[in-house]
């Protein structure tokens, strides 16, 4: 297995995989059982999209400011960025496994507090617990897995890990809407997220530990027993050399294969190399806007101009729905096609989608319905202020930018693109509002091309979730040497999460201070760079064992081809 590329990967890598269900159904129940912190990651995103309209009506402070909502999706992503930190560090020390026992338990303790949460305050806390738990798991599981799985398959099991996560997502969508009529609409939403982690912790608690760490601190034998279980036997005692090999290498370079410190890392070409990948990858993830579209997508279908809490939430299940579809997709490929092909693909199709998005969105703001002095007449006493003081023209944009107080449109009953009425946004106006059968709209504007938009947003998650979805944590996963690979698997998620933190804080104040298409046209901008460094930087690691990665980046030059094998780098 040293030495190149495993034959047969490209034609065979998914059958394998799930031939494995018969022949070695104990490397699945592995792969899964830890893919369950992806289940944890992608529920946490999805299901806060849902709670947030309800949350709102509840909490009329969060209602109001902006700067709540952003903090109850955002903090969670704080607390991810301390827990993937905190999580490479516990994963070199204790272990892969402890390190998902730990965040399960920090999971289900958000997950109570966060149902039980009587004011926005406590809600926030709630978050910060949960999201120490996913910014442990989302590094952790993908590692685990890697190091668990036989090389071939690699790919294609580290890639249940992405199916999950957008398996929680569409899931979250789903009890979202379960409990759309319950009392207590958000806190079951929310409450519900903790039984996936119970359930994890109690398969962990009972799953060994990745061999390769268990070889790395000395319990050979452990990890001996354990390769024997993953392969098969003949290739097994290949693994076990490798592995061998790595380790006395590590030492023989290093004097001891425990002492990793920042200023060895980065003196470390292979590891150097490996992080500008890695991290890029990770940032780059975030900053095509794909969390943007899971947190807020029942926001976004609003802005679109459909008005109802519960379209908005059936048709952002749609969404959820097309994003796992994406990763069986990527199940599929990423062992045939390899990564990297799979990321250009993926965010050529994004920046197409990006820019049909922001050409949408422009069209929906520039040619929203004019507000009719007759229609606001029709509701005696309840005319928005600031339009009542006017005499220009006004449309349902300028009525919704309205802040003193806060104002909504009240479609017309003919038809929601006639003239219609600006109003004082509270609930009893929203009532009499939909009481005559009229559309009610304080996020976005009635239009005639909503559904483009929509399109848009569904080609946008198609490309996305194959490629740029699932292949970063797969490249970080396997890209790094041994000895630096938690600590390395860390930094990448920490810069994964403070990404994701910049975009989610960001995301509500961008759509009101320079509108939602230029806020698109941004992250296309973003997708076409994101394209160019998958070009130059980010090399190929499809079918290499883990221990052959770290010989291909320690002799590879940067290129721009990217369809050539990479067996043919080997036969250089």
């Amino acid at each position: 297995m040293e030495g190149g590329m495993h034959p047969g990967t490209d034609v065979s890598a998914f059958r394998e995989c799930f031939s494995l269900a018969w022949k070695n159904p104990y490397v699945l129940q592995l792969a899964f059982s830890a893919g369950i912190g992806g289940l944890l990651f992608g529920y946490d995103t999805g299901v806060i999209s849902g709670a947030l309209l309800y949350i709102r009506d509840d909490f009329k402070a969060v209602d109001r400011q902006t700067i709540l909502q952003e903090s109850i999706v955002s903090m969670a992503v704080a607390g991810a960025i301390i827990g993937a930190a905190i999580g490479g560090w516990m994963n070199d020390r204790y272990g892969r496994r402890i390190s998902i026992l730990v965040a399960d338990s920090l999971f289900f303790k958000g997950a109570i507090v966060m149902a039980s949460a009587p004011n926005p305050a406590l809600l926030i806390i709630g978050r910060i617990f949960v999201g120490l738990g996913v910014g442990m798991a989302s590094m952790t599981s993908p590692l685990y897995i890697s190091e668990a799985s036989p090389a071939k398959v690699r790919g294609a099991l580290v890639s249940t890990n992405g199916f999950l996560i957008t398996g929680g997502q569409f899931l979250s969508y789903l009890i979202n809407l379960a409990f759309t009529k319950a009392p207590g609409t958000w806190r079951w939403m929310l409450g519900v997220a903790g039984l996936p982690a119970l359930f994890q912790f109690a398969l962990m608690w009972f799953l060994p530990e990745s061999p390769r760490w268990l070889y790395r601190k000395g319990r050979e034998d452990e990890a001996k027993a354990l390769l024997k279980r993953i392969y098969p036997t003949d290739e097994a005692e290949i693994e076990i050399q490798a592995l061998k090999e790595s380790v006395e290498t590590e030492i023989k370079e290093e004097g001891s294969s425990e002492k990793i410190n920042f200023t060895k890392i980065l003196k470390t070409k292979t590891v150097r190399r490996g992080l500008v990948a890695g991290v890029g990858l990770q940032i780059f993830q975030q900053f095509v806007g794909i969390n943007t579209v899971m947190y807020y997508s029942p926001t976004i279908v609003q802005l679109a101009g459909f008005a109802s809490n519960q379209t908005a939430l059936l048709l952002s299940l749609i969404t959820a729905g097309l994003n796992a579809l994406g990763s069986i997709v990527s199940i599929y490929f990423v062992d045939r096609t390899g990564r990297k092909k799979l990321l250009i693909i993926g965010l050529t199709g994004v920046v197409v989608s990006l820019a049909l998005l922001s050409a949408t969105f422009h069209e929906t703001t520039t040619h929203s319905p004019l507000v009719s002095r007759q229609e606001t007449a029709h509701f005696s006493n309840l005319t928005c202020p600031d339009f009542q003081s006017t005499s220009v023209t006004w449309d349902c944009m300028k009525c919704l930018k309205a802040s003193s107080p806060s104002c909504g449109f009240c479609a017309s009953p003919t038809n929601k693109v006639y003239p219609g009425a600006c109003l004082i946004s509270n609930s009893t106006v929203k009532d009499m509002c939909q009481g005559e059968h009229r559309l009610w709209y304080t996020r976005g504007c009635p239009s005639r091309h909503g559904w483009i938009a929509l399109i848009g947003l569904a080609l946008y998650i198609i490309f996305f979730s194959p490629g740029m979805g699932s292949v970063p944590w797969i490249v970080n996963s396997e890209i790094y040497p041994l000895r630096f690979r938690g600590v390395c698997g860390g930094i990448a998620a920490t810069a994964n999460w403070i990404s994701n933190l910049i975009v989610a804080q960001s995301f509500l104040t961008l759509t009101q201070a320079i509108g939602t298409a230029w806020t698109f046209l941004i992250f296309g901008v973003i997708s076409v760079v994101a394209l160019f460094f998958v070009l130059v930087c980010v090399p190929e690691t499809k079918g290499l064992p883990i221990e052959e990665v770290e010989k291909m980046l320690d002799r590879r030059a940067l290129q721009i081809k990217f369809w050539r094998k990479n067996s043919d780098d080997f036969e250089k």
